[in-house]
This record gives structure tokens, C-alpha cells and sequence, in this order.
């Protein structure tokens, strides 16, 4: 598998070799460095731990993960995640050009929060009819009757806290890369605001 972290930029539309309007996402992908290379006989698995995003301040980080960076010889980097990949080393870099035009991916973030919601927004139920003397609007309705069951049923779906939680989505299409200013452009929407940053797997 290949791996590497980014930042969203945002959104925008390119045109393809017949002229149709795609809606696209800009990703900031990389350059990531190898902070660590794990193994087998060592940490019992084999993965590839990068970062992303180099922290300026050194004050910003905690000893532990001073340690680490100090180890490996390397700058403290905000974002760290761990790939299933081989053949790197430490302090090398993973860049877009692991990318390619047409690579179907799968991006995990955290979407947008969108604080307390309401069933309608939350779970997309149909609310009540919206004709004059209805006093039934945009209310769950019942949730459990007196005599059965006489409780709420597990995941009944009720107002709470909506978004502002890790979301993959998968088989998203790359459309063009662009190495030199390290640009992932992707078809559609990817999860989170501007500036959430994002894992990037390429699926095999």
C-alpha cells in the first residue's frame, strides 16, 4: 500500500479532454518524511511511521515525541501516521510522484462539525406534514410506547452532536498530479473544512 499525508486547500473545477466540468478537491500532499521504519523482530509488524507539516516551534511538542524526532535525527513534524509500506528509509521523502493520473484512492478525515442537530439534519427523517393545524414538524415522534417496550430502543435515532468525527471515503479518482508544487487534485469531496488534514491510501 501506498500512504502519505496532505492538507485540504479546497475546491475548484477542471475541465477534461472532451470539455466536461469536473468539481474537484485540492490536496496539499507531502512531502512527507520516514520518521521510522518498524519491523517484525522488532515491534512484532512491518509499517512505515511519516510526517507532515513541520513544526517551526520545538516548544509546541512534548518530550516524548521530542525523543522520538531526536532519535531519527529529524525536525518535529505535526502530523504522524503509519502506512504498510517498504522499501524507505529514514529521513527520505514520500512525495505525489507515488501518484497518478487515474489511481483510485481512499482519503480519511475529520468532517465538518456541525454542532446540535435535529433529526431531519442528523438522520434525514421526513418530519410531519406541514399543512395548516399540524402540530407535527420537524419533531423524532414516538420512541417508545407505554406498554411495549416501555423504553427506548438501542440505536434509535435522536437529536445530538452531528459531524466532528473520522470519515473515510473510498475509491476516489485522482484527476491530474501535479509534482511540482506537490498537488493532488481529486474528483469530488473529500471529508472536513479548509486546511483538515488528511490520509491518502492508494488502493491496490
Amino acid at each position: 500500500m501506498i500512504g502519505i499525508l496532505g492538507r485540504k486547500l479546497g475546491m475548484t473545477q477542471v475541465f477534461d479532454e472532451v470539455g466536461r466540468m469536473m468539481p474537484v478537491t485540492v490536496v496539499e500532499a507531502g512531502p512527507c518524511c520516514v520518521i521510522q521504519v518498524k519491523t517484525k523482530e522488532k515491534e512484532g509488524y512491518e509499517a512505515v511511521k511519516i510526517g507532515f507539516s513541520e513544526i517551526k516551534k520545538e516548544k509546541k511538542i512534548n518530550k516524548p515525541m521530542g525523543g522520538v524526532f531526536k532519535k531519527a535525527g529529524l525536525k518535529p513534524y505535526k502530523m504522524l501516521r503509519e502506512f504498510p509500506m517498504g522499501d524507505v528509509k529514514v529521513g527520505e521523502f514520500v512525495t505525489v510522484e507515488k501518484f497518478k493520473k487515474g489511481d483510485v484512492i481512499s482519503i480519511t478525515g475529520v468532517s465538518k462539525g456541525k454542532g446540535f442537530q435535529g433529526v431531519i439534519k442528523r438522520h434525514n427523517y421526513a418530519g410531519g406534514p406541514a399543512s395548516h393545524g399540524s402540530m407535527f414538524y420537524r419533531a423524532p415522534g414516538s420512541i417508545g410506547a407505554s406498554s411495549y417496550p416501555s423504553r427506548v430502543w438501542k440505536n434509535k435515532g435522536l437529536p445530538g452532536h452531528m459531524g466532528d468525527e473520522r470519515v473515510t471515503v473510498k475509491n476516489l479518482r485522482v484527476v491530474d498530479v501535479k509534482a511540482e508544487q506537490n498537488l493532488l487534485l481529486i474528483l469530488g469531496a473529500v471529508p472536513g473544512s479548509k486546511g483538515t488534514y488528511l490520509e491518502i491510501r492508494k488502493e491496490s
